[in-house]
């Protein structure tokens, strides 16, 4: 199965997090699943990083390429289209990052890992 990482997802996953589920690290684990991580990931977690909401995940950002091929994951890289859609997304919701993850689930018919609710609303599969 080809799965999609919400940036907590990949985060956890990396860092052995208890609060990554079982059937999330299940999905994650299985030499079976071709695990995508977002460009998006990379610009969230670089820019929290920067601005100090996440200082323990400096040294993640900071070889997260060399983590992704480590892990045996995929790039997703963001496209024109993958842009598009995420600025075309209806509702409130304003985290760029998540819209930018749900529009490329949405394109490339992902499913998510992720405990976000958020994901549901714009007609996403979640794994979790």
């Amino acid at each position: 199965m080809r799965v999609l990482l919400d940036t907590h997802a990949l985060l956890w996953w990396l860092a052995g997090d208890e609060r990554l589920s079982e059937a999330a690290r299940s999905w994650i684990g299985d030499e079976a699943s071709d695990v995508l991580v977002s460009a998006a990931s990379a610009w969230e977690i670089a820019t929290k990083v920067r601005i100090g909401k996440l200082p323990g995940a400096a040294a993640v950002v900071s070889e997260l390429g060399q983590h992704i091929l480590d892990q045996g994951f995929a790039e997703l890289a963001i496209t024109v289209g993958h842009g598009q859609r995420a600025g075309l997304l209806p509702g409130p919701h304003k985290d760029p990052f998540d819209r930018m993850l749900a529009a490329q689930a949405q394109a490339e018919n992902l499913p998510i890992v992720s405990n976000d609710p958020v994901f549901d609303h714009y007609g996403v599969r979640r794994l979790w």
